[in-house]
């Protein structure tokens, strides 16, 4: 079961766009991304996934730096798992997707794809604790940003 995000389909914003309650960012590949062959390294796909994520939050009004000094809530990954497809390549123009699968009172799991046109090279699964960020032990997820993170 994937819940729709809160932000109505086909809206886009200089953040990223929204389309049948899917989000996504742009991406271009630059020379930082690959590696000795010439391709983006494995471990980056985490970190293009983790701007998704951000630029959702930051669409919402929950920038990280507000969550965590205003909310006192913080992300933590839990698990992360990964399929690589095929591999993207130096210039390349990506989009990176999520959608939101299911919450819970302090977590959040996330389903992302790393799209090159129609094609998918990446699937990602990604789960997310909430910490107070002051003490850093765990926490229920603010009913202000619940919203955000639930069907509609």
């Amino acid at each position: 079961m994937h819940l729709r995000l809160k932000q109505k389909p086909d809206v886009q914003s200089a953040l990223g766009q929204y389309v049948d309650g899917v989000f996504s960012i742009p991406l271009q590949i630059n020379y930082e991304d690959t590696d000795a062959g010439g391709v983006v390294y494995y471990g980056n796909y985490l970190g293009f996934m983790e701007r998704a994520r951000n630029a959702y939050l930051r669409t919402q009004g929950f920038p990280l730096r507000v969550l965590a000094d205003q909310h006192h809530v913080l992300f933590v990954v839990t698990e992360a798992r990964l399929k690589y497809l095929l591999p993207a390549r130096l210039d390349d123009e990506l989009h990176v997707t999520l959608r939101i699968v299911k919450t819970s009172g302090a977590g959040v799991e996330f389903e992302h794809l790393v799209l090159r046109g129609a094609e998918c090279l990446v699937k990602g699964e990604i789960k997310l604790a909430t910490l107070n960020s002051k003490t850093f032990q765990p926490c229920r997820i603010p009913k202000i940003l619940k919203p955000s993170l639930c069907d509609i």
